[in-house]
């Protein structure tokens, strides 16, 4: 589960989709149309995914802002390509429409496992 990060009517909007990663990078979205879809031919969007460890206070997360287009929309050898793999959606509903996301800038951060505390510590005494 990743979110995706769109501006529609000039105000950002935040969705929790399902995604996969093909072997050029791009990330996947399967979806309908609405708010995630723009008219244009491209548009910029933001993806992030993480994963966190509450016990140890861990975790990572990675941010990728690109250029997304319409895979459904465009009959192009990669985008025929894109069309053929998988990406499995939660939510209710065919989710028609396919959705590539060319990843421009890539971030992350890595939060590593906290230190257990010396003994006695934060005892309060």
């Amino acid at each position: 589960m990743g979110r995706l990060a769109v501006v529609a009517g000039g105000r950002p909007d935040i969705f929790p989709v399902n995604y996969s990663v093909a072997d050029d990078g791009s990330v996947l979205v399967r979806t309908d149309p609405g708010t995630k879809l723009s008219e244009g031919s491209q548009w910029w969007v933001a993806f992030e995914v993480d994963e966190t460890e509450e016990a140890d206070r861990s975790g990572w997360s990675v941010v990728v802002k690109g250029l997304a287009f319409d895979v459904t929309r465009t009959l192009d050898p990669r985008s025929r390509r894109l069309q053929r793999l998988s990406v499995d959606s939660w939510a209710p509903g065919p989710r028609a429409r396919l959705l590539a996301i060319t990843p421009e800038v890539v971030t992350g951060r890595r939060l590593l496992p906290r230190p257990p505390a010396p003994a006695g510590a934060g005892s309060g005494s």
